[in-house]
Protein backbone atom coordinates (compact mmCIF):
# COMPACT_ATOMS: atom_id res chain seq x y z
CA UNK A 1 0.00 0.00 0.00
CA UNK A 2 1.96 3.68 -1.16
CA UNK A 3 0.08 5.70 1.22
CA UNK A 4 1.55 8.72 -0.52
CA UNK A 5 -0.15 7.95 -3.80
CA UNK A 6 -3.70 7.08 -2.13
CA UNK A 7 -3.74 10.17 -0.71
CA UNK A 8 -2.63 12.20 -3.40
CA UNK A 9 -5.31 10.16 -5.57
CA UNK A 10 -8.05 10.74 -2.72
CA UNK A 11 -7.12 14.90 -2.50
CA UNK A 12 -7.30 14.77 -6.08
CA UNK A 13 -10.95 13.35 -6.26
CA UNK A 14 -12.20 15.42 -3.19
CA UNK A 15 -10.61 18.88 -3.84
CA UNK A 16 -8.65 19.07 -6.80
CA UNK A 17 -6.00 19.89 -4.36
CA UNK A 18 -7.64 22.65 -2.28
CA UNK A 19 -6.82 22.95 1.04
CA UNK A 20 -9.65 25.74 1.63
CA UNK A 21 -12.49 23.67 -0.19
CA UNK A 22 -15.98 23.37 1.39
CA UNK A 23 -18.12 21.28 0.12
CA UNK A 24 -21.07 18.92 0.90
CA UNK A 25 -23.23 21.86 1.99
CA UNK A 26 -20.96 23.06 4.17
CA UNK A 27 -20.36 20.12 5.99
CA UNK A 28 -16.85 18.75 4.39
CA UNK A 29 -13.79 20.93 4.98
CA UNK A 30 -10.24 20.77 3.47
CA UNK A 31 -8.58 18.90 1.04
CA UNK A 32 -9.56 15.80 1.90
CA UNK A 33 -13.49 16.71 2.48
CA UNK A 34 -13.59 15.56 6.06
CA UNK A 35 -16.83 15.92 8.00
CA UNK A 36 -16.66 16.91 12.02
CA UNK A 37 -17.80 13.15 12.56
CA UNK A 38 -14.34 11.54 10.99
CA UNK A 39 -12.43 13.72 12.68
CA UNK A 40 -13.70 13.62 16.25
CA UNK A 41 -13.75 9.51 15.46
CA UNK A 42 -10.22 9.56 14.13
CA UNK A 43 -9.17 11.96 16.91
CA UNK A 44 -10.97 9.37 19.72
CA UNK A 45 -9.36 6.58 18.28
CA UNK A 46 -5.89 8.24 17.75
CA UNK A 47 -6.25 10.36 21.28
CA UNK A 48 -5.68 13.39 19.65
CA UNK A 49 -7.37 17.00 20.44
CA UNK A 50 -8.32 17.72 16.51
CA UNK A 51 -11.23 19.73 15.73
CA UNK A 52 -13.23 20.36 12.47
CA UNK A 53 -11.36 22.88 11.48
CA UNK A 54 -8.09 21.05 11.60
CA UNK A 55 -9.15 19.46 8.47
CA UNK A 56 -8.00 22.52 6.92
CA UNK A 57 -4.17 21.71 7.49
CA UNK A 58 -3.27 19.52 4.54
CA UNK A 59 -0.52 17.66 6.88
CA UNK A 60 -3.29 17.49 9.81
CA UNK A 61 -6.18 15.88 7.67
CA UNK A 62 -3.77 13.62 6.50
CA UNK A 63 -2.95 12.66 9.88
CA UNK A 64 -6.52 12.40 10.67
CA UNK A 65 -7.28 10.09 7.55
CA UNK A 66 -5.00 7.59 9.00
CA UNK A 67 -5.51 7.44 12.24
CA UNK A 68 -9.72 7.29 10.59
CA UNK A 69 -8.03 3.94 8.72
CA UNK A 70 -5.96 2.68 11.30
CA UNK A 71 -9.52 2.38 13.15
CA UNK A 72 -11.72 0.52 10.89
CA UNK A 73 -9.42 -0.46 7.55
CA UNK A 74 -7.78 -3.29 9.86
CA UNK A 75 -7.06 -6.97 8.65
CA UNK A 76 -8.72 -8.18 11.78
CA UNK A 77 -11.82 -5.65 10.91
CA UNK A 78 -12.18 -7.18 7.49
CA UNK A 79 -10.84 -10.23 7.69
CA UNK A 80 -8.41 -9.86 4.95
CA UNK A 81 -5.24 -7.14 4.17
CA UNK A 82 -7.14 -3.91 3.37
CA UNK A 83 -7.09 -2.79 -0.13
CA UNK A 84 -6.89 0.49 -1.88
CA UNK A 85 -10.60 0.14 -2.81
CA UNK A 86 -11.94 -0.87 0.90
CA UNK A 87 -9.78 2.35 2.01
CA UNK A 88 -11.00 4.88 -0.52
CA UNK A 89 -14.52 3.50 0.18
CA UNK A 90 -14.00 3.61 4.05
CA UNK A 91 -13.41 7.46 3.71
CA UNK A 92 -16.25 8.15 0.89
CA UNK A 93 -18.93 5.94 3.04
CA UNK A 94 -18.30 5.80 6.54
CA UNK A 95 -16.48 2.85 8.62
CA UNK A 96 -18.66 0.48 6.30
CA UNK A 97 -18.29 2.15 2.98
CA UNK A 98 -16.21 -0.89 1.53
CA UNK A 99 -19.34 -3.15 1.66
CA UNK A 100 -21.84 0.04 0.41
CA UNK A 101 -22.62 0.09 -3.64
CA UNK A 102 -23.12 3.64 -2.90
CA UNK A 103 -19.30 4.13 -2.78
CA UNK A 104 -18.62 2.16 -5.99
CA UNK A 105 -19.00 5.37 -7.96
CA UNK A 106 -16.43 6.63 -5.86
CA UNK A 107 -14.00 4.21 -5.72
CA UNK A 108 -13.91 4.30 -9.88
CA UNK A 109 -12.75 8.13 -9.55
CA UNK A 110 -9.83 7.02 -7.55
CA UNK A 111 -9.17 4.19 -8.93
CA UNK A 112 -8.35 6.12 -12.72
CA UNK A 113 -6.18 8.57 -10.27
CA UNK A 114 -4.19 5.86 -8.62
CA UNK A 115 -4.00 4.32 -12.59
CA UNK A 116 -2.96 7.98 -13.50
CA UNK A 117 -0.50 7.91 -10.84
CA UNK A 118 1.16 4.31 -11.92
CA UNK A 119 -0.40 1.94 -9.23
CA UNK A 120 -0.28 -1.22 -10.43
CA UNK A 121 -2.91 -3.98 -9.97
CA UNK A 122 -5.81 -2.02 -9.35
Amino acid sequence: MNWALLLTALIAVESSGNPKAIGDHGLAYGCLQLHAGYVQDAAEYARQDWVHEDAFDPEKAKQIFRAYMARYATKKRLGREPTYSDLARIHNGGPNGYKKAATDKYWQKVKKKLAQLGVQGL
